[in-house]
Order: structure tokens, then C-alpha cells, then sequence
């Protein structure tokens, strides 16, 4: 992952430390399939939780749109797919 995607204007309104947790993560699920990715998002959200670290819903929605940026159509369907996945175990 581009790590200049934190620098992106649209995430100008959300923590630092939300965006260095999720740089993080990004960085330990590269290469991970769509259902790997799912249990490891779900252990890192709870971690995330516990740490004190909740994201609402614009939050999460402009992260994605971010992450989309710059990547080609198979790789915007792997995360619409993962994000799908996400919207069903809650």
C-alpha cells in the first residue's frame, strides 16, 4: 500500500492515531486473501475498540474511498468484497 494515502485531504478530519492504526494494519494484511483479511480486519477492529479507537460510519466510508484510489478494478472488487463481507457480520 501507498503510504502517502494518509496525506490524502479527504482524511484531513479524522485522528492521527486512527490513520497510524490503520497504516498498521495495512501493512500486516498486505498479500492476505479476501477470507484471510476478514478475520484478521475483525481482530484488529476489536483491538482497535480496546484501544479506544471507534470509527463512525464517514470515517469508514472515506478511508475506503481513499484506499480505491489509484488501484485497478480487480483490486477495488477484492475490498468492495472484503467490505461487503465486513457489513454482514455486523
Amino acid at each position: 500500500m501507498d503510504d502517502n494515502w494518509q496525506d490524502n485531504p479527504k482524511l484531513a478530519g479524522i485522528d492521527k492515531n486512527k490513520l497510524d492504526m490503520l497504516q498498521q494494519m495495512a501493512q500486516q494484511g498486505a498479500g492476505k486473501s479476501p477470507s484471510d483479511l476478514l478475520p484478521f480486519i475483525m481482530n484488529a477492529a476489536s483491538q482497535g475498540r480496546n484501544a479506544g479507537l471507534n470509527f463512525n460510519s464517514n470515517e469508514i466510508n472515506t478511508i475506503i474511498e481513499v484506499l480505491k484510489m489509484g488501484k485497478s478494478p480487480r483490486e477495488r472488487a477484492k475490498l468492495d468484497k472484503v467490505v461487503n463481507l465486513m457489513k454482514m457480520m455486523k
